[in-house]
């Protein structure tokens, strides 16, 4: 798929310094996405890498520097889906709230949640939850995934799909932005490393 980019990189981050609860997180941070890549976002507990990628999302103003960003979809450490609502109506809801179109139940069953469609979210497991916050990303038309923790909560196979989905966004001319703890298993992955 090939989208609509105004903008030489997907991400560009430049002097950027954030400091977080009077403790000073990172300085003069400066790195850049391009079309086609994926960069991991490591360092210890604390080091800032949530806080990094909702400054980059706009969820978190109070820093410093410059940060220019392509149209992108955000998912956050939480899976971010309602728990009252299915797998289904979540995406459903996420999919008005994009203009996002297309049948939803290949997605659903590429995520492993077909079966699991029509059950409420608060009734699934931790990693089914997850699954559902991550179909989110199959129907998104916006070139950039800023993912927090894409892994938590997944099972080897859940894990698997990740790193398959992000090969097959960033092989479309898309581009992944991660904060993890260990290695997404994606083939040429950059790193941004912080603390």
């Amino acid at each position: 798929m090939s989208w609509p980019i105004c903008l030489p990189n997907l991400v560009s981050v430049s002097n950027l310094s954030c400091t977080r609860d009077r403790r000073l997180l990172f300085r003069d941070l400066a790195f850049s996405l391009g079309v086609g890549e994926f960069k991991e976002i490591r360092g210890p507990n604390g080091s800032g890498k949530s806080t990094l990628l909702r400054c980059i999302a706009g969820l978190f103003p109070d820093y410093e520097g410059g940060i220019e960003t392509a149209p992108f979809v955000y998912v956050g450490h939480r899976a971010g889906v309602s728990g009252l609502l299915t797998p289904l109506e979540n995406l459903e809801w996420f999919a008005r709230a994009s203009g996002s179109s297309g049948p939803l139940e290949p997605v659903l069953e590429r995520v492993g949640l077909v079966h699991h469609q029509h059950v409420a979210c608060q009734r699934l497991s931790a990693g089914q939850m997850r699954r559902a916050g991550l179909a989110r990303l199959l129907i998104s038309t916006r070139p950039l995934w800023l993912l927090d923790e894409p892994l938590t909560a997944l099972d080897p196979e859940g894990m698997a799909l990740v790193a398959e989905l992000i090969g097959e966004h960033c092989a479309s001319e898309g581009g992944v932005l991660a904060a993890t703890h260990s290695a997404v298993g994606v083939h040429g992955s950059g790193l941004v490393e912080l603390g």
